[in-house]
């Protein structure tokens, strides 16, 4: 499936936080919502983005944003991440790939010459509405929450 492109309605999703709560994003209307995925909990890339997020939470929600980081590792695995690096963000767990393949991020990847399938690290800005005003092909993890609030202040 492809990425849904920007302008489109967001995908609807149901998932299973680090807690073990439900999260479905039509329960997040009325709210800014910054969806990103990422390969795997606790590995360098990964966790230099969430710390990106982390530190730089309060102006995430000062700008009227709720953060969900989405990845095909397992709720235990996620609450592990959460707790390690304090995060004050949901986490989805999706190891079926439900959500993944909604959104199209499972595809083709390259490391050292080597090919395979895997979760390619991507970043969806939803409106209150519930439509996709940008998407982030490759974030980059150390200034990710810089790229969210710049977009957000082009769109307007």
């Amino acid at each position: 499936m492809a990425i849904p492109a920007e302008g489109k309605k967001a995908p609807a999703f149901t998932g299973t936080d680090q807690n073990g709560n439900k999260v479905s994003l039509t329960s997040l209307k009325g709210q800014k919502v910054v969806l990103y995925f990422y390969p795997q909990d606790d590995t360098p890339t990964c966790t230099e983005q969430a710390c990106n997020l982390r530190d730089n939470f309060g102006a995430l929600k000062n700008a009227g944003f709720t953060v969900i980081g989405i990845s095909p590792d397992a709720v235990a695995k996620h609450k592990k991440f959460e707790t390690k690096y304090q995060l004050p963000f949901t986490l989805l767990a999706d190891p079926q790939h439900a959500i993944i393949d909604k959104y199209g991020v499972w595809g083709d990847k390259q490391l050292f010459g080597r090919k395979y399938q895997g979760l390619i690290r991507t970043t969806f800005l939803i409106d209150e509405n519930g439509i996709i005003k940008k998407v982030f092909l490759k974030p980059k993890s150390k200034q990710h929450t810089e790229e969210i609030l710049n977009a957000w202040k082009a769109i307007g």
